[in-house]
């Protein structure tokens, strides 16, 4: 059985459409840093997949760092 890529898809097609109802008609916008992070699971275990458009693997981790610090700011402010 084939790989079934589709939840990666939706993943990325709801931030696109997000991307779109923020930004999709403010002049001087565009997509600057990209990373994707997917997890492959199956019988032998998983794997993490990263890509990116970065080139610098420092700029990499320094933007993984910052969505973490936001992803922590976004839980602290769900607490309250």
């Amino acid at each position: 059985m084939a790989l079934d890529t589709s939840r990666a898809g939706q993943v990325i097609a709801a931030q696109m459409e997000a991307l779109e109802k923020d930004f999709g008609d403010k002049e001087g916008y565009e997509i600057g840093a990209v990373v994707t992070i997917v997890e492959v699971s199956g019988p032998e275990g998983s794997a993490l997949r990263i890509r990116n458009n970065m080139g610098n693997p420092t700029l990499t981790l320094g933007y993984l760092r910052l969505a973490e610090d936001e992803l922590i700011r976004f839980m602290r402010s769900d607490d309250s």
